[in-house]
């Protein structure tokens, strides 16, 4: 293994790593969410407008996703521990600043901060988890490496909520810090220290086009909205940025040796893994953009208070746990595939209860999908990344890991970049619809309780446009949701693809035939 043998680690040093390394996972991933509900508190405190705060998001977001593919070649370069320590101790310093900026400049560059040296968290503790673990445990270990992954982001904006109503935004990022300090002194008292391996050279003309295709693609996703997609000449720029420079990394990838480039292309040659980023791309398109849709539906049409509706979308993170605890047992024992087709079984499941959805809505009609979706969305991460990785050689898997985060990422990126999109467009085209149909030639109109209420004047008329809005912003919101349902269907054919092997045909993992 690359760092650490599971042969070498005790019961207790496995134990402690691991809290070690989930506590810093969790608040990394807890970060990508946990600031939206503070922006509005952050922009009157920093002077900042509607469309300059968004980079408090934008920049972290961007610098994630840019430094994440550097995980493999630091890791081989200067060892796990040592990076582990970097990035986490980076990680909370930039949380600091975060939380005592003073003006928009400031915060933005500590976000970057924060992006770039917690990048490498996530996928060294997916890749560590493996390491120190027996083969015949990495489905429990995944589990646990699912819990922090998954819970972050659905607790962020009820954590977010809750610390902006009751202190000041600024604890949003000062919570980073003694869990952060926790987190690194487990890391240097327990993860064993190991040399680099040093097997590649540093690819900087590969990691320049790649970092520029995905920079120029992500600020695309997260613009778009504002700017109104290709209406606007900066759109255009980034689209054609990151297509220059995406062929550019992959004509120099495909033209360079094994090992001297910055993505190693032999991870691509292994079918699982290669499966397993394609699955991982939709999970990350149908979590993300669900959990975008429903909170902004609780809060700007169901005017759900931001801590409201935190707490009633939290009980799908709960239905996860319960999931990966039970998934992480049948890991082993039952067929990969079953446990998976069950799993986006249930998540289609819970958003055909979705596509339901009306303005009427009781607390329990929101609980009850997202604890199913939670369910499903468990079963199906567990055995995903356990998949992915079974029949990947040790010495690829820290490479593997940053870009199995990588795919995920871009994935959920654009799964809130399209719903977000399509509920703009179906929202206006259902306003015009329903519009077409609100006329004083239309009998329902003539109610004596309608036209009290909205025929009495301008402000009556006024009324009206507005319920008619919100009539067709749920009624965008149920064509996202239709949406989600028939991606999460047309993924259960695909499950075929996957290819299982059994402990004792996988036992070698084949390093040699990897190289």
């Amino acid at each position: 293994m690359s760092e650490a043998p599971a042969a070498e680690i005790t019961p207790r040093q496995r134990a402690m790593i691991t809290l070690s390394i989930m506590l810093a996972t969790i608040i990394v991933a807890l970060d990508g969410t946990i600031a939206n509900v503070a922006l509005p508190h952050m922009q009157g405190s920093l002077n900042a407008s509607v469309d300059q705060i968004t980079w408090v998001l934008t920049s972290f977001i961007v610098a994630t996703a840019i430094a994440t593919p550097l995980t493999g070649w630091l890791s081989d370069r200067f060892g796990v521990k040592t990076v582990f320590l970097w990035s986490i101790g980076g990680f909370t310093l930039a949380s600091m600043l975060c939380g005592i900026s003073q003006n928009l400049p400031e915060i933005v560059l500590a976000r970057i901060l924060q992006g770039a040296f917690g990048a490498a968290l996530v996928p060294l503790s997916q890749a560590t988890l493996l390491d120190i673990n027996p083969r015949e445990k990495h489905g429990s270990a995944m589990a646990v490496w699912g819990m922090g992954v998954m819970i972050g982001p659905i607790l962020g904006p009820t954590v977010g909520g809750w610390l902006t109503d009751n202190y000041d935004w600024r604890w949003v990022f000062f919570i980073n810090l003694p869990v952060g300090a926790l987190a690194l002194w487990g890391i240097w008292r327990f993860i064993p220290s190991r040399a680099g391996a040093r097997r590649v050279t540093f690819d900087l003309y590969g990691f320049a086009a790649l970092s520029l295709a995905i920079g120029a693609f992500q600020m695309m996703l997260d613009r778009g909205e504002q700017l109104e997609w290709f209406a606007a000449p900066e759109i255009w720029i980034e689209a054609i940025i990151a297509a220059v420079a995406l062929s550019v990394f992959v004509i120099h990838t495909a033209t360079r040796p094994a090992g001297q480039t910055f993505l190693d292309y032999r991870l691509l040659t292994n079918r699982n893994f290669l499966t397993g980023l394609l699955f991982i791309f939709l999970v990350g398109m149908i979590l993300f953009a669900t959990r975008a849709q429903v909170p902004q539906l609780l809060q700007g049409l169901l005017h759900y208070p931001a801590e409201r509706a935190g707490l009633v979308t939290a009980p799908s993170g709960i239905g996860t746990m319960l999931a990966m605890f039970v998934v992480g047992r049948l890991v082993g024992k039952v067929d990969l595939r079953l446990i998976l087709a069950v799993g986006f079984a249930l998540t289609a499941f819970s958003l055909w209860l979705m596509c339901a959805y009306t303005l009427v809505l009781s607390e329990g009609d929101i609980i009850w999908p997202g604890v199913v979706q939670g369910i499903g969305l468990g079963l199906v991460f567990v055995p995903l990344s356990a998949a992915s990785f079974q029949t990947l050689a040790p010495y690829l898997r820290a490479d593997g890991t940053a870009i199995y985060s990588l795919v995920r990422n871009i994935g959920s990126s654009i799964g809130i970049a399209v719903v977000q999109a399509l509920w703009a467009r179906n929202s206006q085209e259902a306003h015009a619809n329903i519009a077409e149909h609100v006329t004083r030639d239309n009998p329902a109109l003539y109610d004596p309780t309608i036209a009290s209420l909205y025929f009495g004047g301008p402000g009556g008329l006024s009324a009206l446009n507005a319920e008619v809005t919100r009539q067709a912003g749920m009624i965008a919101y149920v064509d996202g949701f239709w949406l989600m349902f028939l991606l999460t269907l047309a993924a259960i054919p695909l499950l075929l693809l996957i290819r299982v092997r059994k402990a004792a045909e996988s036992a070698p993992v084949s390093v040699a035939a990897d190289h």
